[in-house]
């Protein structure tokens, strides 16, 4: 059994906008969730210009601030600091018993778990998905859920490469599908399409995970299941590994656009640039 671990988490988002922007009014979901399995001790969010942020809840119970400066700026930084205690994970079993499978399809069509059943933009099954799940046995699964939803996860990992730059936030998973490469959105969404098709509620959560080495500088995404018995599961198929007390959780949603660090709109500002880095260190 693993122990609790505190993490101190700095994110720093520069914006460095082509000419002044007059006006901007951003959502910002940087600060970790404080829950069952995880301790949220301090969370600050300062602004370079000062701005009003307000903290409001969403749909899924994530806490976004509201940003908003109206006045000329031609920068913007945002830094997020936060102090989190991860809790140790229980160990999920070899396996479920196959009649999972009965409950799992019997609650199928259940307004709780709509959002995370049904397919959205980003996780609309495709020809390229179907061909990619027959290929690989994972159109119709054999055995019990949590054994399936590891086969998944496997074959995801094994099959494309990580390449950061490949794909943009917005991009479909047929892009992945296509090409072999993405990122862990791109691999959070590839796993929530194939899982939602077998009826499994199914939701992609954004984070940051401590693997000891560096991905992107930025947020990682993975995807936790619901499962008879379990409860909510996380599984990393960037990673190949269901997700522990490695895996420091921010938000949770339908897709990457409920889960976006920052979202926003902006008069002025023209082509923008973006830098985001991100250090998390143990602390005693």
């Amino acid at each position: 059994m693993s122990l609790p671990v505190r993490y101190e988490i700095e994110h720093v988002s520069r914006y460095l906008y082509e000419w002044a922007v007059r006006h901007c009014v951003m959502a910002v979901c940087l600060q970790p969730q404080n829950d069952e399995r995880q301790q949220l001790l301090r969370f600050e969010l300062a602004t370079d210009p000062r701005g009003p942020n307000n903290a409001e809840p969403d749909a899924f119970g994530n806490t976004k601030h509201v940003l908003n400066i109206h006045r000329e700026h031609e920068r913007l930084v945002i830094t997020a600091h936060s102090i989190v205690v991860t809790l140790p994970v229980g160990e999920a079993p070899d396996a479920l018993d196959v009649g999972a499978w009965d409950e799992i399809r019997g609650g199928a069509e259940s307004f709780a778990d709509w959002d995370f059943t049904h397919p959205t933009a980003l996780t609309q099954p495709t020809e390229a998905l179907a061909a990619f799940a027959g290929a690989h046995g994972l159109d119709a699964p054999d055995g019990d859920p949590l054994t399936a939803l590891r086969a998944l996860m496997s074959a995801i990992h094994g099959n494309f490469k990580y390449v950061p730059g490949s794909t943009t936030v917005g991009s479909p998973i047929d892009q992945m599908l296509e090409s072999g490469e993405g990122v862990c959105q791109d691999y959070a969404h590839v796993m929530l399409a194939v899982a939602r098709t077998w009826g499994v509620p199914s939701r992609y959560v954004s984070g940051y995970v401590d693997i000891g080495e560096t991905r992107s500088g930025a947020t990682h995404a993975w995807v936790e299941c619901k499962l008879p018995g379990l409860g909510w599961v996380g599984f990393d198929p960037t990673n190949r590994c269901l997700a522990d007390h490695r895996h420091i959780r921010i938000a949770a949603g339908r897709d990457y656009q409920d889960a976006a660090p920052t979202r926003g709109v902006l008069q002025g500002g023209g082509k923008t640039e973006l830098d985001v880095e991100v250090r998390v260190r143990h602390l005693p």
